[in-house]
Formats: structure tokens, sequence, C-alpha cells
């Protein structure tokens, strides 16, 4: 599949709302107007950097988010989407690159595509299979 095909599989989302579990974990809430995922399990400093580039705070990206903006840089690409899946019970994410060359980079932890996604404003897309329908959870607590 082309990095520019659209996948059946998957439903793109937006991040609704993001919290902090304890001092060390943290949840965000994706969702579209039809479905919903919510994520947790991943450190509540990844989500607090998620949270400022949701608010707009981008001027200070912790340096592995840099590394990532100077390699695209360097190589003329840009990071264009990311997928979430799940994967042994742990979420994962791939990382689509395109520009002088297209790449696909595989198996990264979600919490950190994601937050990559927040900083690039560029689309999430989840398996479909993992999202909970919202229209139905409303049904079923009536």
């Amino acid at each position: 599949m082309k990095i520019d095909e659209i996948d059946t599989n998957y439903e793109t989302v937006k991040v609704d709302q993001i919290g902090i579990l304890d001092s060390q974990t943290g949840a965000v809430l994706l969702k579209d107007e039809k479905v919903e995922f919510v994520m947790s399990g991943f450190s509540s400093e990844v989500a607090r950097i998620i949270s400022n580039f949701v608010d707009g705070k981008r001027d200070d990206p912790p340096t592995i988010y840099r590394l990532v903006e100077q390699i695209c840089e360097e190589n003329e690409i840009l990071l264009v989407k990311v997928k979430i899946y799940e994967s042994g019970g742990i979420f994962r994410a791939n990382l689509y690159f395109t520009g002088k060359k297209d790449m696909v980079f595989r198996n990264f932890r979600a919490s950190d595509a994601i937050a990559l996604a927040t900083y690039y404003n560029i689309p999430i897309l989840v398996r479909k299979s993992m999202l909970k329908d919202i229209e139905k959870s409303k049904i079923e607590k009536n």
C-alpha cells in the first residue's frame, strides 16, 4: 500500500482529551464524531508533552522530537501520518514519511507517535477494530 492510499481498516481521529492518571501514568482520548479510543499506560511526561502540543506550545520540544525534525529536514522528508495498532497487548505505531523518498518506520511507541502527530498537526489513524462506537455506547447506557 502506498503512503497516500486510504486504508479502510483505519479511522482518522483527533486528540480530544489528555489526562494524568497518577504521577507516572498518562492517558489520551482520541475521537471523531462517531468513534473513540482511549489509550493509557504511557508516561505522564508524554501526556504533558501532548497537552502542550495540543495547546500550541511547540517552542521547546523534547530532544527526541527535535531529532526527528532534524532528520526530516536533512533528508527533505515530512512526517505525514501515524497509524496506531495493537501488537501483543501493547499499543504501537507506524510513522509515514514522504518527500524525496517514501518511508514507513514500523513498530514505535504509540504515545510518541501521537505526540509527533500533535506537534506536526498530522492525521492520527487508529485501527477500526480498536475503536469504540460512541452512538452504540450511548444507546447501551440508556
